[in-house]
């Protein structure tokens, strides 16, 4: 694995980094920029940020030119992917399309599936919502219940999803439902394309832990689609599915650890400048010291697996189990980083807020980072990926 860059290929970097640099908003990853406080503006404002940067020629960059990508390299696309996690630009309101969607339509869609959903999913013109989690079908996703039913020319969808990422801000959802009562639940399952302005559609935003609003229910009554809107195969929504999820669990990119580091390096900073009665916590502390270094450590060696994973797609075109791996060890690296945040925080860590140590940075990784144990498959699931998929163990 050649972990260097070509001349051309820093020549793309400096590119990227001139054009964030003249692009983003004046203040951008200062203390006096902030962005606006009410969910619907801050969704309108990141999308606008989107559409800019899509127009820049930074968005589909390794997606073919004729659905509207760049037609580059995953190469270009780590690159662009680095130099933003460093500035911390944020991935937008339609993460989930251009994470899951995209690529899941490039490898199972049809053609006209790719012209069509494609074009406006990287000009951000449609946000997509992920519709796989139900009330009782969340890490066992084959036990899903949401029903379709075929009318004519017209699937009719019945049931509820949970844990809806951005659906109050979405204009359509990928979804999985039940097409085939009486076979095995892995196999009597498709994957829809669904407008979420059809009738019968209901959002309902959840409350989170961290005091965001990014979550929902949504309903299907009696929704109808046409009967195209079947992405790879009636009753094969499961492999379609499984594509999706190995989209999601091994795109720990370079980018995503210069984010993860980032938090890491606000945590150090934090524990230096906290003071016990005659030093720095740091130097006070051989303790925190040695938890530190363990997660720095782990930060980089994920980021070696990355580049293996990256290596990985670019040699052979896919993914294997080995996304596991980096799925798990992502999740409870981050999980430990915010556990230590809140307990070198001490009788601080309940002041939560921009005048707060570490302007509440650590807070927010506590609280978010145990969703990431769950979504993309929970930590256990991947546990018994990696046992019988990688290890050859029994089921």
């Amino acid at each position: 694995m050649d972990l260097s860059y070509t001349p051309e290929q820093e020549a793309y970097r400096e590119k990227v980094r001139n054009w964030l640099h003249e692009n983003l908003p004046e203040g951008w990853g200062t203390p006096r920029f902030k962005l606006p406080e009410d969910e619907l503006e801050r969704g309108k404002f990141l999308n606008e940020l989107d559409k800019k940067i899509y127009e820049g020629g930074f968005l589909g960059i390794s997606w073919p030119k004729e659905y509207g990508g760049q037609g580059l390299t995953l190469v270009e696309e780590i690159i662009y992917g680095e130099e933003a996690g460093k500035l911390d630009v944020p991935d937008g309101p339609n993460v989930l399309g251009r994470l899951l969607l995209g690529p899941t339509l490039l490898q199972f869609g049809t053609e006209e599936q790719k012209k069509r959903y494609i074009p406006p999913l990287l000009r951000c013109d449609e946000i997509w919502c992920q519709g796989f989690s139900e009330p009782n079908a969340g890490s066992d996703l084959a036990s899903l219940q949401t029903k379709a039913v075929l009318d004519g020319d017209e699937w009719v969808i019945n049931g509820q999803k949970v844990w809806t990422s951005l659906a109050h801000h979405a204009d359509w959802c990928f979804l999985l439902a039940r097409t085939d009562q009486d076979a095995p639940k892995h196999k009597g399952i498709t994957f829809f394309l669904v407008p979420m302005d059809n009738p019968g559609v209901t959002v309902r935003p959840l409350v989170q832990l961290n005091k965001s609003r990014e979550f929902n229910e949504v309903f299907f009554d009696n929704v109808r689609i046409p009967k195209e809107n079947v992405v790879g195969g009636v009753n094969n929504g499961w492999q379609v599915a499984m594509g999706t999820l190995s989209f999601e669990r091994g795109t720990l990119s370079p980018g995503q650890l210069i984010r993860f580091q980032n938090e890491f390096n606000v945590l150090a900073k934090v524990a230096g400048d906290l003071r016990t009665s005659d030093a720095t916590l740091v130097k006070d502390n051989r303790y925190y010291r040695q938890k530190l270094a363990e997660i720095y450590t782990e930060i980089r060696i994920m980021h070696y697996h990355s580049l293996k994973s990256i290596s990985q797609r670019l040699n052979e075109g896919k993914l294997g189990p080995e996304a596991s791996l980096q799925k798990l060890f992502y999740t409870t690296t981050r999980v430990k980083l915010g556990e230590l945040g809140i307990e070198i925080l001490a009788e601080e860590a309940p002041y939560w807020g921009e005048e707060s140590v570490g302007r509440g940075k650590m807070q927010e990784v506590y609280f978010d980072s145990r969703g990431a144990t769950i979504y993309a498959g929970s930590t256990q699931i991947q546990k018994n990926i990696i046992a019988e998929r990688i290890l050859g163990m029994p089921k």
